[in-house]
């Protein structure tokens, strides 16, 4: 029950062994004890203690301890040093089919050192095309890319491209552009038959 004091209120939830066989020698039920209530003032404080960085300023963050040359563990290092300049190379075809456009051959490299994709425009003389040196720089390749307004905003995470997606005869999707693997060098071949006992068959 609630007690009245002086316009106080005051809120009785519990009381001693000796009173509960007191009221019950008198034959009065005091009823069943209560818990207390939460105190808004506790949750706040946990709330400010937990140091915890929130996900939009993670990246911001690490970005900060790298520039004042702060101790930052490197997880694909061991992935560097095991794999780099062993690069994977494929031929790709673009059907474009916009007006000026036709079919377009691309040299697809798979950098095995940090998973990452570029792929370079082959360009031809007297094609009538203004040439360009890539269709994509250096990056990891998304299956299905999360596009925002800028890096980090988003927290869904992505699906990249690994060597056991790419193979002859298969699509893939790059930006929107759906392109056909068609042929690779010696060295992805025999990479792929050791690694993954995968023959690449030219198409």
């Amino acid at each position: 029950m609630d007690l009245n004091v002086y316009n106080r209120v005051f809120r009785i939830i519990d009381c001693d062994d000796f009173t509960r066989s007191h009221y019950a020698n008198e034959g009065m039920d005091i009823g069943a004890a209560e818990t207390y209530p939460t105190d808004p003032f506790d949750h706040a404080r946990s709330m400010i203690n937990m140091k915890q960085t929130p996900p939009d300023q993670a990246e911001f963050k690490n970005y900060i301890e790298v520039k004042l040359k702060g101790g930052r563990p490197n997880g694909g290092l061991k992935s560097f040093l095991d794999n780099d300049r062993r690069v994977l190379c494929f031929k790709i075809l673009w059907a474009d089919v916009t007006y000026d456009g036709g079919d377009k051959f691309y040299t697809l490299n798979f950098f095995l050192s940090d998973n990452s994709v570029e792929v370079k425009e082959i360009n031809t003389q007297n094609s009538g095309r203004t040439p360009f040196p890539k269709l994509l720089k250096r990056q990891k390749l998304a299956k299905s890319p999360i596009l925002t307004h800028c890096p980090g905003m988003s927290l869904r995470t992505e699906e990249y491209y690994m060597p056991i997606d790419i193979n002859c005869g298969t699509p893939i999707k790059i930006y929107g552009r759906d392109c056909q693997i068609f042929d690779c060098d010696d060295f992805t071949k025999q990479w792929y038959r050791e690694n993954l006992g995968v023959t690449q068959v030219p198409v």
